[in-house]
């Protein structure tokens, strides 16, 4: 656009009145960034009721179904923040926290697809397989250090955590046993040293016949690379990041149970280089339901919410001892939200309309919490959020610049939909 024709143009959007809000929804010229170098997201699949955790509402009651909370809250250390009376630690370091309590997205109240949208910020595409925000990360920054991979997830692999269009280099490295990591990266028992000379020799022949006849972009190459990146995590210092025993007992036993270690294993691999680790929380549905606490789930979700202030805490505080915390962006989030009703088993249905994500760390402006839900906890009444603004405001907090695009192919693709970072993080 030529000089005269941008006067013109905003000339005709300032007597619209259209040019401030443009310029108060933020851009890189606007506010600063974070500081944050590396990010850990705690999964709470099946969608934590935020109003029985992170914004409570006056008690309800299950078993006459009276809708409202199902436990009391409780003050924090942020004058005016409540968390839920199962939170007591997080209560005590939520100045160095920010409940988002009004973040919302219109995907059908259906677990796969909102777990797709939470990790990507757009809708399930026929034509484009859009990447993850873990693959984003490893795509704009790369691993923190040389011989550990950019994006590691604790937990059980599935596509909307994926790579997308981005390819398979900037995919995740998985692992469900916290203590051994990643099974694909331990030879078998009987598996010698001579006979797996053998095996290299005969793949060898393939490998050579391949990267002569086809492309650097080619698929194939770049899996074959990622072949030779696996062997090198193996018999590499990445290995120790798994050996949590040589951790304090005292310390492991502050975080607590499966998760808990999952969060202190998050703690070793930030150290060790890695940019994003994605862990899940109750993989063994030790409450019967995990946190889809429909019907019975109810019933026991209190434990399930006592576990994430253990570990939560933990990491916190952990993080902070070992210097990592203002380095380090936390956040706690599921694929929706909860009603404040209570269905015909005493439990909740979903709720995809309004519903809360916590950020932690990351050198942000911490507030206690942002936004305000209405006594029901089913419309946002002040500072709504998208989840495309969520992804902005966690790219923005690791220096990646949230308004580029990035390329499927030679299509450009916009890094978020339309995403603003959240501006009272970063001022």
């Amino acid at each position: 656009m030529e000089r005269r024709q941008f006067i013109e143009h905003s000339a005709m959007l300032a007597a619209l009145g259209g040019i401030e809000p443009l310029l108060a929804a933020g851009g890189e010229a606007d506010f600063p960034g974070g500081k944050a170098q590396a990010c850990i997201l705690l999964w709470l699949g099946g969608g934590p009721a935020q109003v029985d955790t992170f914004d409570p509402k006056p008690l309800g009651d299950p078993a006459t179904k009276k809708a409202g909370s199902a436990y009391p809250a409780i003050d924090t250390v942020v004058p005016g923040v409540q968390l839920c009376e199962y939170l007591p630690e997080l209560a005590k370091r939520m100045d160095r926290a920010t409940v988002l309590r009004t973040v919302s997205h219109d995907v059908i109240d259906e677990h796969a697809a909102a777990v797709n949208f939470m990790h990507t910020g757009r809708p399930v595409s026929g034509t484009v397989v859009y990447p993850s925000i873990g693959s984003v990360i490893s795509h704009e920054l790369g691993a923190g250090q040389e011989g550990v991979p950019a994006y590691v997830l604790a937990g059980y692999p599935s596509v909307s955590r994926g790579a997308g269009f981005l390819g398979a280099k900037h995919s995740y490295l998985y692992l469900l046993d916290t203590e051994k990591g990643p099974a694909g990266l331990t030879r078998a028992p009987d598996v010698t040293d001579e006979r797996q000379a053998r095996r290299d020799a005969l793949l060898g022949k393939v490998r050579e016949t391949v990267r002569e006849t086809r492309s650097d972009d080619d698929p194939v190459v770049k899996y074959d690379t990622l072949i030779d990146e696996s062997r090198a995590l193996a018999s590499g210092a990445f290995s120790e990041a798994f050996n949590l025993k040589s951790e304090p007992t005292e310390l492991r036993q502050r975080y607590g149970g499966e998760f808990g270690q999952r969060c202190l294993l998050g703690r070793r691999l930030v150290q060790q280089g890695v940019r994003f680790v994605e862990i899940l929380d109750n993989l063994n549905f030790t409450n019967g339901t995990g946190w889809d606490t429909h019907n019975d789930g109810q019933v026991k979700q209190h434990e399930l919410i006592r576990g994430l202030d253990q570990a939560l805490s933990a990491l916190m505080d952990d993080l902070e001892a070992h210097g990592l915390l203002e380095t380090t962006l936390i956040c706690v989030a599921g694929e929706f939200g909860r009603p404040s009703e209570f269905d015909g088993g005493g439990g909740r249905g979903h709720q995809g309309s309004v519903f809360s994500v916590l950020m932690a760390g990351g050198g942000l402006k911490h507030k206690g919490a942002i936004g305000v839900t209405d006594e029901a906890s089913k419309v946002p009444l002040e500072r709504p959020i998208s989840v495309p603004d969520w992804h902005s405001t966690i790219y923005h907090a690791l220096g990646i610049d949230y308004q580029r695009d990035l390329f499927d192919g030679d299509r450009p693709v916009p890094i978020t939909d339309r995403g603003t970072p959240i501006r009272e993080l970063f001022v």
